[in-house]
């Protein structure tokens, strides 16, 4: 009996949310799923006015993430010209409220979800290819995809892309010391004098992140109970994190066999971006551009979310189609 249930609200599940056909003839999506994926079931979120227009995949970051609560902010225009997909993953946001994980994390698992997710769109709406997006810690799951399995992308869009973390680390760190003794932050110097690189301890990435937080204005890592949060997020993801950044993109992954399209931003001018534009030469692709916001730091989505879209919808869909 438990198994029917289970098996009846599976099915009520990829119905939830409404599915109308428009003026010009068009189902219009806006519903959520919840799939097996890797073992556990998974959220999905699928919006956009046309059911037949094509998928956009959204890959978020920390590890550990969800772009759900924030998604429609810079998604508004895109449901216009794709079906948007967010997807929680594994103990992430509505995932984790169904389900903890049954495996161990690990990058390779969160990969092998990844190419599950993708499969899974592809076959519900009859597509071979889609549209796929990162941000940060998630392009380590897209550069997999796109290596892999390129025949199942129109394009790859990662948007502050990992792709040498020892080498970033190291210039940050470089950045935040000059800061500290420039501004004669006396916190900022002592607490930066105990972070190791490469990151071994815990400590270690916290308190490069809390002073590039704070460096980049972000107000709540001043806040009494950042150490407390933040370290709730270490004692899930810092082994995972650890383990999953050593890898070095311009040894391990020299060329792509689909469109790549990097999205950087630049407004806070840290030479780690510049990273990025390095490998953006190195990598050889079929197509790939790189377009840098000026007005943004590592959040793009939130900072300039109307020219993230533009870019998008404008430059990189009918490049990727042509």
């Amino acid at each position: 009996m438990k198994q029917i249930i289970t098996a009846i609200l599976f099915v009520l599940s990829i119905s939830i949310g409404k599915a109308e056909l428009t003026n010009k003839g068009a189902v219009k999506i806006d519903t959520t799923a919840v799939v097996k994926i890797g073992g556990i079931n998974q959220f999905i979120k699928l919006q956009g006015i046309d059911d037949t227009k094509p998928l956009l995949l959204f890959l978020h970051g920390g590890p550990g993430t969800s772009l759900i609560p924030v998604a429609d902010k810079f998604t508004d225009k895109l449901k216009a010209h794709f079906v948007v997909v967010q997807w929680d993953q594994r103990e992430v946001g509505e995932t984790l409220k169904l389900n903890h994980s049954t495996e161990k994390l690990s990058l390779g698992l969160l990969q092998k979800d990844t190419y599950e997710v993708i499969k899974y769109l592809l076959q519900r709406f009859k597509h071979k290819k889609l549209f796929l997006v990162s941000h940060s810690f998630g392009s380590m799951l897209g550069f997999d995809i796109a290596e892999k399995h390129p025949e199942l992308l129109y394009a790859f869009i990662p948007i502050s892309a990992i792709v040498d973390q020892k080498k970033n680390a190291t210039l940050t760190m470089e950045m935040l010391v000059k800061w500290a003794g420039q501004t004669k932050n006396e916190t900022a110097i002592k607490e930066l004098t105990l972070v190791n690189l490469p990151f071994e301890k815990k400590d270690d990435l916290f308190y490069s992140q809390k002073w590039l937080f704070i460096h980049n204005g972000v107000d709540f890592a001043k806040e009494d109970g950042f150490k407390a949060k933040y370290h709730e997020w270490l004692a899930v993801w810092f082994p995972m994190w650890k383990n999953s950044v050593t890898s070095n993109l311009f040894k391990t992954l020299p060329a792509l066999k689909c469109p790549v399209y990097f999205i950087e931003g630049i407004g806070d001018q840290q030479k780690s971006h510049y990273i990025v534009e390095d490998y953006y030469k190195f990598l050889k692709a079929p197509k790939k551009e790189l377009f840098w916001f000026d007005k943004s730091g590592h959040t793009v989505f939130n900072s300039e979310p109307e020219k993230l879209q533009q870019v998008i919808i404008e430059k990189i869909l009918p490049a990727a189609l042509k």
